[in-house]
């Protein structure tokens, strides 16, 4: 057992620092290129900051583990909203600019509302078991397909071009291109080292994969996308907290979970109910609605997302 922490703990050090070079090398071939912020955060970002995430989907998927890849992506996605948005806008409220309500946070709604109705077979027909299926998983990611609809017009239009002013780039564009390959390589393998020693920790330990997946993996791998957020909040980078978490849990979604049921079939989800589905709708329903309300995620808010985030978690202890 004491094996099996001691790799759980390299592995997530080497897959935090992985993705955070992964985020700046990346962010610095986009910049390079004049890409704007918001189109930054939306993609080079939040596909970096969920590396992590993805990487243990696949592995979690090919080897037919439903539970962990499930609340893998569930746990994330509560994670990235309740505590860390709701954390963030606490320290420093958090300013929504009217394209982002209009555009962005509706896609993410529906995706979200979308993925809620897919897991909950069961609900619909007591006699059915849930599962996702290589039908559910193309249609997530024809959802996908809107969200890259939605960014290509951003690109056509430019119209946040101005926002790009930053040229001090992180690394030289060569050595952007090797940093990147680098950290797609360490990512993988150390989320191959997380996954089998938290599967080896729980059966040691006698608690569920789900438990030991919500609370040490989700949290775990979502650092990167706290520090992101936060240190975007505190400067100011609005654009960037927000587009961020948007991003990040559309990829969960779609593309985390989605491409790798595409790829390897059906799977079988065992050990969520209602309360967790529950957890993941509310949670992107809070965001669109405070966000909606004068155009900023206050203080108040914040700590109403944090007390549902505290009540959902104690639940998953107590359960």
């Amino acid at each position: 057992m004491i094996e099996a922490v001691f790799y759980l703990i390299i592995g997530f050090v080497l897959i935090i620092k992985a993705a955070d070079i992964l985020v700046e090398s990346a962010s610095s071939i986009a910049l390079k290129f004049r890409v704007p912020k918001m189109l930054i955060a939306l993609t080079i970002v939040s596909f970096g900051t969920c590396a992590p995430e993805i990487a243990i989907s696949f592995n979690s998927v090919s080897s037919k583990n439903g539970m962990m890849a499930l609340a893998n992506v569930i746990g994330s996605c509560v994670v990235n909203v309740l505590l860390i948005i709701g954390l963030s806008s606490v320290i420093r409220p958090i300013k929504v600019k009217n394209s982002t309500v209009k555009r962005e946070l509706p896609l993410l709604f529906i995706i979200t509302s979308g993925f809620s109705v897919m897991i909950m077979d069961s609900l619909f027909n007591p006699h059915t078991s849930d599962v996702l299926s290589r039908a559910d998983g193309i249609l997530l990611m024809l959802m996908f397909s809107m969200f890259v609809i939605y960014l290509i017009r951003m690109v056509r239009n430019r119209k946040d071009e101005k926002d790009v002013g930053d040229t001090n780039f992180k690394f030289g564009i060569w050595q952007a291109w090797l940093y990147l390959i680098l950290s797609i390589m360490v990512i993988v393998f150390s989320s191959d080292l997380i996954v089998s020693n938290a599967s080896s920790l729980a059966n040691s330990l006698k608690i569920s994969q789900k438990l030991i997946t919500m609370i040490a993996i989700v949290i775990g791998t979502s650092l990167p996308e706290l520090v992101m957020t936060i240190t975007a909040a505190k400067k100011n980078e609005f654009e960037m907290a927000i587009g961020n978490i948007i991003g990040t849990n559309i990829f969960n979604i779609c593309i985390v979970l989605g491409l790798p049921i595409v790829i390897f079939g059906d799977l079988e989800l065992v050990g969520f109910n209602v309360i967790d589905i529950l957890a993941l709708f509310f949670s992107s329903l809070f965001l669109f609605v405070f966000a909606r309300s004068e155009r900023e995620i206050s203080k108040k808010e914040g700590i109403i997302m944090l007390i549902v985030f505290i009540l959902y978690y104690g639940y998953l202890f107590l359960g």
